[in-house]
C-alpha cells in the first residue's frame, strides 16, 4: 500500500495541495482525474520522490520491488540500439554478461586441461566445478526469463507500434513521441509492482492504445494513471480519485461510474442544501416575528442558538459553465471536397495511392491509422496545404478552409500577449464572446495578458487551435486538436463541433471524442485509404469482422450507427471468402512453424550431446561455439513456440470444428 499523509505543497506562491491524505491499496487500478493545473502530475512526482512536499509524507512499503514511472514530458535516452537499451534498463544485460563470463571461464579451463600433460585429475575437477557454476548461472538466467526476453520485448515493441527493423536502431534516431513509447516499453518489460502513468496515450495511435489496454488488463500490480482518454479510463481503472481544490475524493468504479456517482452526490448535496436553507429561513422568520414578545423570549433565544449552529451547506464548487458557439458559417456548395485518384509519395516512399472520395457539406469525417501511416499527410492534402503526387483535389463553391496541426503553434507571434494574438484574428463576435472562448480553452481571467513567449507547449497548442476556430470557415481540417485538452474542455469542444454548421475532417486518437462526433471514417493503412460509412464504433467492429476478430463492446455513452442498406449482405459474403482464405493461410503458416520447431529441437538435442562429450572439453573454441549456438537455439525455440500458440489460436477461432 502507498500511504500519503497530510501532504502539503505550494509552488510559486500558489497552494497545490492542502493536507492530502490518501491510501492506495496494493493491486488497485486508479484513474487520477481533475482539471488542468490541479496538480495531478505534481502528485505523481511527489510519490516517486522527484518533488519534495512542504509537509506530510509518502510511505511506500520496502517489499515493493520497483516503481515504473512514465512522465508526461519528453525524455532523453542513451543513444544506443533500442534492444540494448531495453536489456540495460531491465537488467537483462548484466545477467547475460554473467552467463557469458562463465562460458569464457569454462572455455579457458578446457584450454588449460588440453594443455596439461597426462591425465590431470585436478584440472578435470576444476572444469567439473566450473560446469556446475555455469549451470547455476544459466538456471538463474532462465528463472529471470533471460531467454524469453527477446520474445517478450518483441511482443511489447510490436504492440506499441515498433517494426522489427526498429529493434537495432539507435534511440537517438527516434522522435520525441517514439522515445516516450520506448520508455513505456521499458516499464512494461521490467514488470514493476507499481506503475504510475502520466498521460500514457498521448503518443499512441488507437491500435497501440487497444493493445496497451489488453496488456494492462493482465497486469497484477498497482496502477495509478492520469489520462484525458475516457475510453482508456473506462477500460483500465476500477477506482477514480478526483483531485480538486487541493484535496482528493475517491469514487469506486470506472470513469463513467465516477461521472454518474459525482452527479448523484451533487444532486443529493443540492437537495440537502435546499432543505437546510428552508430550515434557516423558517428559523430567521420565527426570530424576527417574536423577537420582542416577552412570552416567546425563551423560544427566540433557543432559535438564535440553533441558527448559530446551522451554517448553510456549501454545494460543490465547479468552474463556470462555458459553451463554445461558432458563428453561423457561410454556406458552401454541396460537394465540399472531391479527391480523384489521389496518391502521395516522398521520394521512394509511397504513402498511399489511387484514392477517390467525395466529402459532402455537413459531413464529419475522421482520419485514422497507425502513427506514420499517412493520416496527417491526407489531412494536409484535403486542406490544400500540400499537393498530391498523383490525382486531383477539387473544392466546391465558396469553400473556406481553416486548418490546424501541431505545427500551427510555431506560427504564433511571441511578441504578443494571449489576448493580442486572438484579437489579431477577424471575429464576428464581441470581445466578451472572445473572452468566453479563451476561458473555455483554459485561458481565464488575467491569464489573457500572459506573453505568448512564456506559454507551455500545451498552452501554445491550445491558443493556436483557438485562433483557427475563430476564423470564418465552413471546412475545418483539424490534425490532433485534442492532445492538450483536459476531459471537460474536450467535452465542451466536442459539443461545439457537433453544432458546427460546416464540414469537419479530423485526425484524433480519442475514441470517445470521435465516436459521438463523426459519421464517416477514412483509414490510412498499408499504402491505401479505405472508407467506412459509420461512426468510430462501426469502423472498429467492421474492421475486426474483416480480420476475423471478435468485436469489442461499444464505447459507453455513444450510439452505434449502422451502415446503409444492402452493405451488410455484401459484407457477409466478403467475410465468408476472407475466412476461407484465412483458414488456408493459418494452416500453412502453422505447418511451417511446426517444421522449424522440430528442426530447432533436434539441433538443440545434438548440441547438448556434444557439450556432454568429455573429449570436446579439450577444444575451447568448440565449447564456446556450442554454448553460443545453444543459447541462440533456446531463444529461437521460445519465440517459435509462442508463434505456434498464436497460430493455433487463430486456426481454432477460424475453424472451431
Amino acid at each position: 500500500m502507498i500511504r500519503i499523509s497530510n501532504l502539503r505543497l505550494s509552488l510559486g506562491g500558489r497552494e497545490i495541495f492542502s493536507d492530502i491524505s490518501w491510501d492506495i491499496p496494493t493491486g488497485a487500478r486508479i484513474g487520477l482525474v481533475g482539471d488542468n493545473g490541479t496538480g495531478k502530475t505534481t502528485l505523481l512526482r511527489v510519490i516517486v520522490g522527484q518533488v519534495e512536499p512542504d509537509g506530510g509524507r509518502v510511505e511506500i512499503p520496502r517489499v515493493c520491488r520497483s516503481i515504473g514511472y512514465l512522465p508526461q514530458d519528453l525524455v532523453e535516452l542513451e543513444d544506443i540500439p533500442l534492444i540494448d537499451l531495453l536489456k540495460k534498463r531491465c537488467g537483462i544485460a548484466s545477467r547475460e554478461e554473467l552467463v557469458k563470463s562463465y562460458e569464457e571461464r569454462l572455455a579457458a579451463c578446457a584450454c588449460s586441461l588440453s594443455a596439461a600433460d597426462g591425465d590431470d585429475e585436478e584440472a578435470r575437477e576444476a572444469v567439473r566445478g566450473l560446469m556446475a557454476e555455469y549451470e547455476a548461472a544459466l538456471e538463474m538466467f532462465r528463472a529471470e526469463d533471460g531467454y524469453a526476453f527477446h520474445a517478450r520485448a518483441g511482443e511489447i515493441l510490436g504492440g506499441l507500434g515498433f517494426r522489427r527493423g526498429d529493434h537495432h536502431r539507435p534511440c537517438g534516431e527516434f522522435s520525441g513521441g517514439w522515445k516516450m513509447r520506448i520508455l513505456l516499453a521499458v516499464i512494461l518489460l521490467s514488470r514493476p509492482e507499481i506503475i504510475l502513468l502520466d498521460e500514457p496515450t498521448n503518443h499512441l495511435d488507437t491500435e497501440s492504445m487497444e493493445w496497451l489496454e489488453g496488456f494492462l488488463g493482465g497486469y497484477r500490480g498497482t496502477i495509478v494513471t492520469v489520462s484525458h482518454d475516457r475510453v482508456f479510463l473506462d477500460k483500465i481503472v476500477d477506482v477514480v480519485a478526483e483531485l480538486a481544490q487541493g484535496r482528493i475524493r475517491v469514487f469506486k468504479g470506472n470513469y463513467s461510474a465516477y461521472l454518474r456517482e459525482k452527479e448523484r452526490r451533487k444532486e443529493a448535496l443540492e437537495r440537502e442544501a435546499a432543505q437546510r436553507e428552508t430550515e434557516l429561513e423558517r428559523t430567521r422568520a420565527f426570530i424576527e416575528r417574536f423577537r420582542y414578545k416577552a412570552t416567546k423570549a425563551r423560544q427566540v433565544q433557543s432559535r438564535i442558538r440553533m441558527l448559530e449552529r446551522l451554517a448553510p451547506l456549501e454545494t460543490e464548487r465547479e468552474g463556470p459553465t462555458v459553451r463554445i458557439r461558432f458563428p453561423e458559417v457561410p454556406k458552401s456548395g454541396k460537394n465540399v471536397v472531391t479527391l480523384e485518384g489521389v496518391g502521395k509519395a516522398y521520394g521512394d516512399l509511397t504513402v498511399f495511392t489511387d484514392f477517390s472520395y467525395r466529402i459532402d457539406r455537413g459531413r464529419k469525417i475522421a482520419l485514422v491509422g497507425v502513427n506514420g501511416a499517412g493520416k496527417s499527410t491526407l489531412a494536409r492534402i484535403i486542406a490544400g496545404v500540400e499537393e498530391p503526387s498523383w490525382g486531383a483535389v477539387t473544392y466546391g463553391g465558396d469553400v473556406r478552409i481553416a486548418f490546424f496541426s501541431q505545427e500551427s503553434a510555431d506560427n504564433l507571434d511571441y511578441g504578443r500577449t494571449v489576448w493580442e494574438e486572438t484579437a489579431a484574428v477577424p471575429f464576428r463576435g464581441t470581445d466578451q464572446q472572445r473572452r468566453d472562448l479563451l476561458g473555455a480553452f483554459l485561458f481565464p481571467g488575467e491569464t489573457v495578458a500572459k506573453p505568448v513567449s512564456v506559454l507551455s507547449g500545451g498552452e501554445k497548442s491550445r491558443l493556436a487551435l483557438l485562433k483557427v476556430l475563430l476564423q470564418e470557415s465552413n471546412l475545418l481540417v483539424l490534425d490532433e486538436p485534442t492532445n492538450h485538452l483536459d476531459l471537460r474542455t474536450k467535452e465542451i469542444f466536442q459539443e461545439a463541433l457537433l453544432e458546427y454548421g460546416g464540414t469537419v475532417v479530423i485526425v484524433s486518437h480519442d475514441r470517445y471524442f470521435l465516436d459521438r462526433l463523426v459519421d464517416g471514417v477514412l483509414e490510412v493503412r498499408e499504402g491505401a485509404v479505405r472508407p467506412y460509412e459509420g461512426n468510430y464504433t462501426y469502423f472498429i467492429e467492421k474492421r475486426r469482422r474483416e480480420e476475423g476478430g471478435v468485436p469489442p463492446p461499444s464505447t459507453p455513452g455513444v450510439v452505434y450507427r449502422a451502415p446503409k442498406k444492402g452493405e451488410e449482405k455484401r459484407a457477409r459474403r466478403e467475410e465468408e471468402l476472407r475466412r476461407i482464405r484465412a483458414r488456408r493461410e493459418s494452416r500453412r503458416r502453422l505447418e511451417e512453424v511446426e517444421g522449424l520447431i522440430a528442426a530447432a529441437e533436434e539441433r538443440k538435442k545434438t548440441v547438448e550431446e556434444e557439450l556432454c562429450r568429455e573429449e570436446n572439453l579439450r577444444n575451447p573454441a568448440l565449447i564456446r561455439e556450442l554454448h553460443r549456438e545453444h543459447r541462440l537455439l533456446e531463444e529461437t525455440t521460445t519465440s517459435l513456440y509462442e508463434r505456434w500458440e498464436e497460430l493455433m489460436a487463430e486456426v481454432e477461432k477460424e475453424d472451431p470444428r
